[in-house]
């Protein structure tokens, strides 16, 4: 992945975020990551992102999503985001505790990159990042915006 890649995180839960950002950077994560408490905070953020104003526009971004937050569902966020012409590009990881198979298949349908379900259990959580962090090492982000 690009060193210089924004990783957004859109998290509700201190406890889920805080197990993502320390099992990121323990597997060689480098990458600013930013954290999202809810959906709009996220689209907010990247809207902003869009103008040539913004440190972030034309930067490489990365977003893992839950589903469940606040404010706008993850399912609203993605589907905002893959409309949008600027941020259409941005690959986007959902990482959420449902494992409904007509979720899996509607954020599939709406672009997502890679679904991943978050166990309950501590050890299988830590596996789900790793997986995560594999998929990320070999993923060019785009600039936003394009080239």
């Amino acid at each position: 992945m690009n060193k210089d890649a924004l990783i957004l995180v859109a998290e509700d839960d201190d406890g889920h975020f805080a197990l993502i950002e320390r099992n990121l950077i323990r597997s060689g994560i480098l990458n600013t990551i930013l954290r999202f408490k809810d959906g709009q905070e996220i689209l907010d953020f990247l809207e902003d992102a869009k103008s040539p104003e913004s440190g972030n526009y034309r930067r490489p971004m990365l977003l893992l999503l839950d589903i469940r937050m606040p404010k706008v569902d993850g399912l609203d966020v993605l589907r905002r985001l893959k409309s949008d012409d600027t941020l259409r590009k941005i690959p986007i990881v959902i990482l959420t505790t449902t494992g409904d198979r007509q979720a899996v298949e509607q954020c599939q349908q709406l672009g997502c990159s890679l679904y991943v379900v978050k166990p309950i259990e501590y050890e299988k959580f830590i596996e789900s990042i790793q997986k995560i962090c594999r998929f990320l090492t070999d993923l060019e982000v785009p600039a936003l915006g394009g080239c």
